[in-house]
């Protein structure tokens, strides 16, 4: 069982570090190929209309390797990489690597939060919908998640602002205003997230506790939150899982979009400036953070599969409808 488990774990291990360096070579050679010259784009980032100096171009060039053949940019750029040197931003001149280190944790807390807060509503909801012996009252329930899935997210943000902060001034409407500021941008994020997690737990328990084993359960005397809690969560929240880990690359993309919104420092500000400079390292480090960040987070979840089913390590595949990193 031992062996079985440790080559579980490799194999997710290596094929999470598959993702992370094809997300690296795919940003790299989209950026470097992408019509133009980037090395133009660059020497003028941060100018308005002034000419480029031809002399400055060339500097670039030489310093960013783009007078090498691609294979050898992609080669020195990636052994670079490896030892955590993304290079240098041209607007700035400050290493990448530290600008985005220095925006990444409240990027990383505002999308904890969303996370944290749509699991609690989507799996709260999931529950009572499932658990009400109402019929009308579980009706009522599961039309909740499609329409938080089909609320448009920049919607959701105004409704809260409006509501919140304009007619009711009880949290800020930008800025990072300690925890009072980080509410509004959370439950942004927060409800087409927890409304997903709802549809796929909402149908899961409810395949659960269709099953024989549940039936036995109560057969035995088991009470309806010992059965629903003990028995069909614990197996009904494996696609759950497997959608929040999924859902963490959009929750990512979309923290970014409302930092801007709601003017808070993070990683949406420093891509805001990266692409409006046409600054290209920078821009390729916020997609390998994001990328970093996605798949650590899916080999968690991976890692916790076994926890919650033994029989996922000792299955010859994986199951159906179980998605890996």
């Amino acid at each position: 069982m031992g062996r079985v488990v440790t080559r579980y774990v490799i194999r997710r291990i290596a094929q999470a570090v598959g993702v992370l360096l094809a997300a690296y070579t795919l940003s790299f050679f989209i950026l470097v190929l992408l019509p133009g010259d980037p090395v133009s784009a660059m020497a003028g980032a941060g100018m308005d209309s002034a000419p480029v100096d031809p002399a400055r171009i060339e500097a670039l060039r030489h310093e960013y390797g783009f007078d090498q053949p691609l294979p050898l940019q992609y080669a020195e750029h990636l052994g670079r990489a490896l030892t955590g040197d993304l290079g240098d931003s041209v607007a700035t001149g400050r290493p990448v690597a530290s600008m985005i280190t220095e925006a990444l944790p409240q990027t990383l807390l505002l999308t904890a939060t969303g996370l944290g807060l749509a699991f609690l509503f989507g799996g709260g909801l999931a529950l009572a919908a499932t658990y009400s012996s109402r019929r009308w009252l579980r009706q009522v329930l599961l039309s909740l998640p499609p329409l938080g899935v089909s609320v448009p997210t920049f919607w959701v943000g105004l409704m809260l602002v409006q509501f919140f902060s304009f007619r009711n001034p009880w949290f800020p409407a930008f800025g990072n205003d300690g925890l009072k500021g980080l509410v509004l941008p959370a439950l942004t994020l927060a409800v087409p997230t927890g409304a997903q997690i709802a549809l796929v737990l909402a149908k899961s328990l409810s395949t659960t506790l269709d099953e024989p084993y549940i039936g036995t359960a109560r057969a035995k005397g088991a009470g309806r939150v010992h059965v629903h809690l003990r028995h069909a969560l614990r197996n009904a929240s494996l696609p759950a899982l497997t959608v929040a880990g999924l859902l963490v690359g959009q929750l990512m993309a979309n923290a970014v979009v409302i930092e801007t919104v709601f003017s808070r420092n993070g990683l949406g500000r420093v891509t805001q400036a990266a692409v409006t400079a046409q600054d290209i390292p920078v821009v390729q480090g916020v997609v390998v953070y994001g990328a970093l960040v996605f798949v650590v987070v899916n080999l968690l979840v991976d890692l916790v599969y076994p926890v919650l089913d033994p029989r996922i390590v000792l299955a010859p595949a994986r199951p159906a409808g179980v998605v890996t990193a």
